[in-house]
């Protein structure tokens, strides 16, 4: 009898042969949701808009790339797999120039020269009352955090495999609201908008398109809520009286991005320990 023994089959990645792009993907929950993209096969684009986040952006695609199922580099359809399972793009998402070339690059991860997951979660947070907004405030917001969205699902839909999944990143205070935060409240509950009207156009080949609202997560963006509503945030919530962390909502796009959410399209997944409820 031989002393040697084959190694049982690996269990098959939910994401291998998808390729997502990542808006705001280098740090705090955008970084999360590109690791966590990548540990269930998919291929990732990292889009980050600042010189300043190359380093980290960097780091990000080189953590990816020594995933255990990346150093293989084998795949399950193909003997062998040579592109590079993740990217970083520098660019401005206010500018419309920037999505044909973030598409095209994009496409290099892919074989069939296909996208198949889009998470739109870059966004700008201004805190002003209302008598302190500017017109370019306001531009500023809407242009990032629903303009860019639009602009980006645009040039990516030639590309768009059947069942494709696009998951934008909204906000509690899109329905909620919050004293201070108008600009960026409203831009969510657009955001949500756009996601059912995009469901009902795309749906037809499979492709689902949803919205994720997240609670208080423990991001660098927490800081910038004023503490009186953090406090409260927290004591109302019913699940351990807790703000989230970042691998709570990972693995809600996770789910998105895959095979078992194929039936659900154009809702508004509430992440946020039940501090809000629809």
């Amino acid at each position: 009898m031989s002393s040697s023994s084959s190694s049982p089959p690996s269990t098959p990645l939910p994401l291998e042969g998808k390729v997502a792009i990542v808006t705001g993907g280098s740090r705090g929950l955008g970084a999360d949701m590109a690791l966590a993209l990548a540990k269930a096969g998919a291929k990732v684009v990292i889009i980050y808009a600042s010189q300043s986040s190359t380093t980290t952006a960097a780091a990000i695609v080189k953590e990816i790339n020594s995933l255990p199922h990346n150093l293989t580099q084998t795949n399950t359809t193909t003997d062998i797999d040579s592109t590079p399972s993740a990217l970083a793009i520098q660019a401005d998402l206010r500018n419309p120039a920037c999505f044909p070339e973030i598409v095209t690059k994009s496409l290099s991860l892919s074989p069939t020269s296909q996208l198949n997951i889009i998470v739109n979660n870059a966004a700008v947070q201004i805190g002003l009352p209302i008598s302190e907004i500017t017109e370019n405030d306001f531009s500023d917001t809407y242009t990032l955090n629903i303009l860019a969205p639009m602009l980006l699902l645009k040039a990516a839909l030639p590309y768009l495999a059947p069942r494709s999944r696009i998951i934008n990143m909204s906000s509690v205070g899109a329905r909620s609201g919050f004293s201070g935060l108008s600009l960026y409240c409203s831009s969510k509950a657009a955001l949500e908008g756009l996601t059912r009207s995009w469901a009902a156009e795309l749906g037809g080949n499979g492709t689902t398109v949803n919205a994720i609202a997240c609670g208080p997560i423990q991001t660098d963006m927490l800081d910038s809520i004023p503490e009186r509503i953090k406090g409260r945030q927290k004591e109302d919530t019913p699940v351990e009286q807790r703000f989230g962390t970042k691998d709570e909502v990972s693995e809600v796009v996770v789910w998105l991005a895959g095979e078992g959410s194929r039936w659900v399209s154009g809702q508004t997944l509430n992440v946020s320990g039940g501090w809000t409820m629809y």
